[in-house]
């Protein structure tokens, strides 16, 4: 029997030359945001950034015509810009969409969204009355091997989830000395929201129950973050259970196991380089073939969904309202991992950072 045909590939644009985006924060990821948009042919008409040497670097690489500004807000002063993609870091991130919103831009916000559900709600509420999208780059969800999970379970190929199992063992020490490395949960939010949000997604219209999580350092660690963290998201009727390894693994791994009533979703290989995933069903077990990277088809995918809702005026299925479900499991998970006790999912904020 052939395989069953999973619809994970990220869709672009239909009507590219429409666009005219926006970039507000040209640091080191700002790089994945452009090669999506020159992919498509979607034209970038101004970058900004507090160190203009940083956009005019950007400019240089991607869009030699578009222009350069120091203060976002004159970005946002101009009539022909479409939307915006705002990639700076979290803590600053929320005042520049609220100025894009009142600017009246469409905007698609890098992740982790906000650092406290309360700030969410009211940029979700703001755009509302704006009537603008806002969604969030969540880019994980189209890395082929989320994303074929995603289409296993959006095509009804694994029937009810039962348990979602996902663990990485990895060197992220590249980080030391860097200002990441003053976020106390640099691995179990700043990375794992991703894994947060693929958790979500799988059991979508699942209320979890609680989140139970650890954070702790390695012997003789020499960075501030705990690097070795793990979290257990219950359901009630399912499970869904992350770990992370970050400190100096020399073997990369990556693992994933989807299991429900109706079949088993299986992938493992190097860190992001899950090259094939097995489906087993009663029908039988097929072993599929993955196209792509996550660097750099998740940011393509990202905003390409994010410009086909624009296109067709409907909400994102990145959407912030929704994404504020996948925070409200990293932040349980951060609270729990400090107190040591589960929470249940509905904390306001972060806590410590």
């Amino acid at each position: 029997m052939r395989p069953p045909k999973l619809d994970y590939l990220p869709r672009g644009p239909r009507f590219p030359k429409r666009h005219k985006l926006g970039l507000i924060g040209c640091g080191g990821i700002s790089r994945y945001h452009l090669e999506a948009a020159k992919s498509y042919g979607v034209e970038v008409v101004a970058l900004a950034d507090v160190n203009p040497a940083a956009a005019e670097k950007r400019r240089d690489e991607f869009y030699p015509q578009a222009a350069v500004y120091a203060d976002h807000r004159e970005l946002l002063a101009r009539g022909d810009i479409t939307a915006v993609e705002i990639a700076t870091h979290t803590p600053v991130r929320a005042p520049q969409i609220e100025d894009a919103l009142k600017a009246g831009k469409h905007v698609l916000s890098q992740k982790p969204f906000v650092f406290d559900l309360a700030t969410g709600r009211r940029l979700v509420a703001l755009a509302a009355r704006k009537k603008l999208r806002l969604a969030v780059n969540q880019n994980g969800r189209y890395a082929p091997q989320f994303a074929a999970l995603l289409a296993a379970v959006r095509q009804g190929l694994l029937g009810e989830i039962y348990t979602l199992d996902m663990v990485m063992a990895w060197d992220h020490t590249w980080c030391r000395g860097m200002p990441y490395e003053d976020q106390h949960h640099l691995i179990l939010c700043d990375f794992a929201i991703h894994w947060f949000d693929a958790a979500t997604c799988v059991f979508a219209g699942r209320k979890p129950r609680s989140v139970f999580a650890n954070a702790v350092r390695a012997p003789r660690q020499d960075m501030k973050p705990p690097m070795l963290t793990n979290a257990v998201v219950n359901y009630g009727d399912g499970l869904a259970t992350l770990g992370f390894s970050a400190y100096e693994s020399l073997a990369p791994l990556e693992f994933l196991c989807c299991v429900g009533s109706k079949g088993t979703l299986r992938g493992i290989g190097n860190v992001n380089r899950i090259t094939e995933v097995e489906l087993t069903t009663k029908k039988g077990a097929w072993k599929m073939p993955l196209q792509g990277n996550w660097f750099p088809d998740g940011f393509r995918g990202a905003l390409g969904e994010f410009l086909r809702s624009l296109e067709e005026n409907r909400e994102s299925t990145l959407n912030a309202r929704d994404n504020l479900r996948s925070l409200e499991l990293c932040f349980a998970a951060l609270a729990s991992a400090d107190t040591g006790q589960p929470v249940k999912p509905g904390r306001a904020h972060m806590g410590r950072q």
